[in-house]
Formats: C-alpha cells, structure tokens, sequence
C-alpha cells in the first residue's frame, strides 16, 4: 500500500515540475521574442502582427521635430535600400549625441495602429565612421 503512495507522489511531483518548466520556458521566450526588421520589411507585415518590435534604418533630413527644453524627437525612418519607403517615429526619452539626419538608428517600440506611427521607447544610433577609423588607427598604432 505505501508503494503505490510513494509512486503517485513522484508522478505528481514530476508533472508540477515539468509544468511548471514548462510554463517559465513559455513566458521567457514570448516577453522577449520581438522583431527585427527593416522598414520596408515592418510595411509589409500586418501592423497587428507588430505589437512589439525592433526597426532600423536611417533618419531622414526632412520632418525632424524637436521640442525645445525637452526629451524625444519626432523623425521619419527611412528604409536603408528603398528610399521611398518611410515609416514615422515619435520617441520620448533622451536623445543621443550621435542623433542627427542621415544617422542610421535602431528603435525599439510598437504600433499605434490608428494613427501609423512607430511609438518608440529606445531608440540606439549605429556606431558612426568615425570610430571605425579611430579603431583602425588604434590597431595600426598597436601592430
């Protein structure tokens, strides 16, 4: 009789464990599975299908808004081989120094379905040219 007891206490020990596994590998993967994408690529997806995501491309020189005296920047991205396609990104937060027309940016944020524009909550400028030359150099002064 204490056999068959022990046996079911394993067994529903073993299915809470893998549930509960189960459950945190379930949640893990989708809070942090988000897109990355180009414009064009994030123009041609359903935008419903975009609630969250990453896009790069680079800042065009026309319909750049700042606020004075305060944070976020309101900008068009344009794709990186099709310039005709553009998307509008509106971010509210502090700007990096490198920010400027013609940057190439990655912004991460979502969708406002109604109103086609990009709501960024970060948004990371690519590392510019100029530090690749210092980079190289930095290695010709050390090889």
């Amino acid at each position: 009789m204490s056999k068959k007891t022990n046996k079911s206490i394993y067994i529903a020990a073993m299915v809470l464990f893998l549930g509960g596994l189960g459950y945190l590998l379930w949640s893990g993967l989708s809070e942090n599975s988000t897109y990355f994408l180009n414009v064009s690529e994030a123009l041609a997806m359903k935008q419903e299908s975009l609630d969250r995501a990453r896009l790069f491309g680079k800042v065009s020189p026309e319909n750049l808004e700042t606020t004075p005296g305060a944070l976020g920047v309101d900008f068009d991205l344009v794709d990186k081989v099709d310039g005709a396609k553009m998307l509008r990104v509106e971010y509210q937060g502090a700007v990096p120094d490198t920010f400027k027309p013609g940057v190439e940016v990655i912004v991460e944020g979502k969708f406002d379905h109604g109103n086609r524009v990009f709501t960024a909550t970060s948004l990371v400028t690519k590392c510019p040219s100029k530090y690749r030359e210092q980079s190289a150099e930095m290695e010709k002064s050390q090889g």
